[in-house]
């Protein structure tokens, strides 16, 4: 296999830049007439996953509104993997995790290693037990040429609290995004390594050039918009994925697929 990175640069190409998150919200599933149970999260996720999987170049389930149904939502989310996977789409999964040690390495273990029924291409992990304590992540993403993306700036509003934080002479942020840059360094075309940045903060006094990928959730319904994407990021902006559910889902099982092809195509902008 080729690195993540490089995955993912050809699938943005091929594409478009546009990250498609696949979220059941308990109001989505009312508003698709489907029930707040296994079979209405199954229909949604499958419906959801056969529309977007063949024209984004990664989609992002968030495992908690699958973990809720316990053993058999998970089920569901192992069906919404494989199809998505099989559909040609990078699945990153977003589950946030951050531990020390082997509960770390069994995190990895969990959804980096080919052989876990849950492997996908990329997670999101947070480093504020300390970057260091996702080593085991970063490791096993190596190994199995996937990706981490590490929370770093985001837009909660609580989130300047840790974030925001100084050390030493940085803030928390600048030091979460100096060791990405060190481990995406010569990375060809793009490093596998990437930052979660979100498409509505300030953006100002941050290097946000990492030389790999950026999530940046809060596109759309959330009111980040291209013009946003550009002040925040500036010539970074060729790495930023903008990442979006409810701007998508709120279209219906009818309109997913064109709405997916309108976002897209007005995002093409940013690699222009």
């Amino acid at each position: 296999m080729t690195s993540f990175g490089a995955r993912l640069h050809a699938a943005v190409q091929e594409h478009g830049p546009l990250c498609a998150g696949i979220d059941p919200h308990a109001s989505l599933l009312a508003d698709w007439r489907l029930g707040d149970d296994v079979a209405g999260l199954e229909r949604f996720a499958l419906t959801a996953a056969e529309a977007l999987a063949p024209r984004v170049a990664m989609v992002k389930p968030q495992s908690a509104f699958y973990e809720r149904f316990g053993s058999r939502g998970i089920a569901v989310l192992e069906r919404l993997v494989t199809t998505c996977r099989d559909a040609g789409a990078l699945v990153l999964l977003d589950v946030k995790r951050g531990d020390i040690g082997s509960t770390s390495q069994a995190y990895a273990d969990a959804y980096l290693d080919p052989a876990s029924p849950l492997a996908v291409d990329a997670i999101t992990a947070s480093p504020y037990l300390g970057f260091g304590s996702l080593t085991p992540m970063i490791d096993t993403a190596r190994r199995h040429d996937a990706g981490v993306f590490v929370l770093a700036l985001t837009s909660n509003k609580e989130g300047p609290e840790v974030q925001e934080a100084r050390s030493g002479d940085s803030t928390v942020a600048d030091v979460i995004l100096d060791h990405l840059r060190a481990l995406n360094h010569d990375a060809e075309p793009l490093g596998s390594f990437g930052a979660v940045v979100g498409a509505t903060i300030d953006g100002s006094g941050h290097r946000l050039d990492i030389d790999g990928p950026i999530l940046a959730p809060g596109y759309g319904a959330q009111g980040g918009t291209v013009d946003d994407l550009r002040r925040i990021f500036g010539t970074s902006v060729r790495h930023v994925l903008p990442s979006t559910s409810r701007e998508l889902l709120g279209a219906g099982p009818a309109g997913l697929a064109d709405a997916a092809d309108r976002l897209n195509a007005r995002l093409r902008e940013l690699l222009a």
